[in-house]
């Protein structure tokens, strides 16, 4: 039958400390033996002689405990504590190596228990000591004082302060790893965060790209493809599909540049603006679209436009486009720009459908209306959709002339 975990680590802790207390039993042993005269302390003088019968029994014992020193230190104690009063009153010595057992021992108490049996093992220790040295210095004569002083100094002062400094140092080590571990966990939830906002925003980027002109591809194909269309409406229409499908290429091939490591063999084109709007309203007006177009920017101020603030316009405006185009081919749509004090407006309105209302696979569902939002968020800005009250739909985007910092528009949601 395997043995279980706890009993396994325990015979790991107990195996070394078996052969120290071996091996501090030989060297009591061989002390008392061949160096009598110098093995301890004579607590009755030194005329007297000590019992090596019952001077053994108290070491074995000692040395008992001393196999406990990781495992069960305070048991150790316990046992090894008895041990060295009862070697003072009976055999009127207290043996060097008992002596280093009990040190070892109150160490492994302080170091290797709770952190409040610690401290009270070494105010334990601590008072028993004083205790012991007030007696000596009320009934020793002087040599019996010094020595005796430095002795329990040497036993019980010096390894309890010095257990509790290393566990002090050790509870410092500790800390400093949680606090290590939970600095590092917090950059992995911030690394994780920045990827997440990456992910959306080539999310956006891709919807852009790909799902605007790529609908105004298969708008524009579907308006090729009716039946009645002359040669110059078809060669329209399919000028139309080709400008959309080199648009959508560049800025395919500018995205997956922008996404490479390293620097490109090419740079990446500039982004789009609200004043390149020509190109995008005439892929609309190819998609049947009736567009008009009312800028009523102030001139002065167009230049100073923040570039994120350009982009996040245009690519809502692309969208709407799209979106009109899809939901109500046909339809009049009506683009306004205006700049009143201190922010920028666009509006794109679009009344019923005029012509025939027919809807491509996949094109009624998806992520655009909360795409817009998104992007008119992160320049802090808003952006609303919806019916207009007149059978059409309407799409009002509003952003700052200046670009609202980060923490703010966190703290203003």
């Amino acid at each position: 039958m395997p043995l279980l975990p706890g009993v396994r680590h325990a015979l790991r802790e107990v195996v070394p400390d078996v052969g120290l207390a071996l091996l501090m039993l030989a060297a009591g042993l061989a002390m008392t033996h061949w160096f009598p005269e110098i093995n301890g302390i004579s607590w009755r003088g030194p005329e007297a002689t000590p019992d090596r019968v019952a001077g053994t029994v108290v070491l074995v014992v000692a040395c008992a405990g001393e196999v406990l020193r990781r495992v069960l230190p305070l048991a150790g104690v316990a046992l090894v504590a008895p041990a060295v009063l009862g070697g003072a009153l009976w055999v009127g010595t207290t043996d060097v190596v008992v002596l280093l057992v009990l040190a070892d021992l109150l160490y492994c108490a302080v170091l290797h228990t709770g952190r409040r049996t610690g401290r009270a093992v070494a105010a334990v220790g601590l008072i028993g000591a004083g205790t012991v040295a007030l007696g000596v210095l009320l009934d020793g004569s002087g040599p019996v004082v010094v020595s005796s002083l430095i002795n329990l100094v040497l036993v019980v002062v010096i390894p309890v302060a010095w257990a509790a400094e290393v566990r002090r140092h050790r509870d410092v080590a500790e800390a400093e790893r949680v606090r290590a571990d939970q600095a590092a966990r917090m950059v992995e939830l911030d690394r994780a965060a920045a990827v997440a906002a990456e992910r959306a925003r080539m999310a956006r980027d891709l919807h852009d790209v790909v799902a605007g002109r790529l609908s105004a591809i298969a708008l524009q194909a579907e308006a090729a493809l009716q039946p009645g269309v002359d040669g110059d409406t078809g060669r329209r229409v399919l000028g139309a599909v080709r400008e959309s499908g080199v648009a959508a290429l560049g800025e395919m091939r500018t995205l997956i540049g922008l996404l490479r490591d390293g620097d490109t063999a090419d740079p990446p084109g500039a982004p789009p603006r609200l004043g390149e709007l020509e190109p995008l309203l005439r892929t609309a007006r190819a998609a049947g679209l009736t567009v008009a177009l009312v800028d009523e920017r102030d001139p002065a101020r167009v230049p100073d436009l923040p570039v994120a603030v350009e982009l996040a316009g245009y690519r809502i405006l692309q969208e709407s486009l799209t979106n009109a185009a899809k939901h109500a081919p046909g339809s009049r749509v009506v683009v306004e720009i205006t700049t009143p004090g201190t922010e920028l407006i666009l509006r794109v309105g679009n009344g019923p459908a005029a012509g025939l209302r027919t809807r491509l696979p996949g094109t009624n569902a998806g992520t655009g209306l909360e795409g817009l939002a998104e992007r008119a968020r992160a320049v802090g800005g808003s952006c609303d959709a919806g019916p207009d009250g007149a059978g059409g739909w309407a799409v009002r985007a509003v952003f700052p002339l200046q670009l609202v910092p980060a923490e703010e528009r966190t703290v203003g949601r």
